[in-house]
């Protein structure tokens, strides 16, 4: 398959970079159709275990091109209005959906689509000269975009949900933190090296119970506390019959490091 951005598998790695670095990595319609495509292939590609998303040169990703999008969609009528954004939406739902972690090294700015792809990532790894912007009310159109009003009340809580989304100012990373938008913040320089050790680390775990942990913290979102009690006693029953708990026993007994196979 070909792709408008990098894209490599290592080690059980994938690693996608934006590559539009003269316009900030801003993403096409075509960047958008790869990249909601690409992220529901990899629910069923074994050769991978972990994605790291980033950008090129100076950004993370600084939203969808002006020119390349708004220049083309803004004529079209509500069908094709509609086709666009459910598009750009399915690629955060193929994102959260996806079984295994993906982090976001994100190298510098991050705005608009590019601040909701960070957030619907699991990990986010952060420059300490990089920021956020939530751009969309600025620009006559919702703050609550791609799923922008469902991840980030989830990250930060309403309160501040609202006040990036109404305000639409500049985050720094220091704030990023603070908010917990950002898990870390590194030196520029050390953002890719960080998010690449965190996965290696989770590359090299159970696979399967790495994938089960993410997709239960998406599912007792909704859930009561009843709800979510039960089904958190359901699934780690299964995980406890599995074949990688099976290796963590056999291993400790042995006083040797387990061998996953994610099973």
């Amino acid at each position: 398959m070909k792709f408008d951005f990098d894209y490599q598998v290592s080690n059980r790695i994938a690693t996608i970079t934006l590559n539009r670095p003269d316009v900030l990595n801003a993403i096409t319609l075509e960047i958008y159709a790869q990249l909601r495509d690409l992220f529901a292939a990899l629910q069923n590609d074994d050769s991978v275990n972990v994605v790291v998303i980033t950008g090129a040169g100076r950004a993370f990703c600084a939203g969808g091109d002006v020119h390349k999008i708004i220049g083309k969609v803004l004529d079209e009528d509500m069908r094709g209005h509609l086709e666009f954004t459910r598009m750009t939406g399915h690629l955060v739902r193929n994102m959260r959906l996806l079984n295994k972690p993906i982090i976001a090294a994100i190298n510098g700015i991050a705005a608009g689509a590019g601040a909701v792809i960070a957030c619907a990532s699991d990990l986010r790894v952060m420059a300490d000269d990089a920021h956020f912007a939530f751009l969309f009310s600025g620009v006559g159109l919702t703050g609550a975009d791609m799923g922008a009003g469902f991840l980030l009340p989830r990250i930060v809580g309403a309160g501040r949900a609202l006040e990036l989304l109404l305000l639409g100012d500049k985050i720094d990373a220091p704030t990023a933190e603070k908010f917990g938008l950002a898990n870390r913040v590194v030196p520029k320089d050390k953002v890719l090296e960080v998010a690449r050790e965190w996965a290696e680390r989770l590359a090299a775990g159970p696979s399967f119970s790495i994938g089960t942990t993410k997709a239960m913290v998406n599912n007792e979102w909704t859930m009561d506390v009843v709800s979510a009690v039960e089904a958190e006693a359901q699934a780690q029953a299964l995980m406890m019959m599995g074949q990688d708990h099976r290796a963590f026993y056999e291993a400790f007994r042995a006083k040797q490091k387990p061998e996953f196979k994610g099973r």
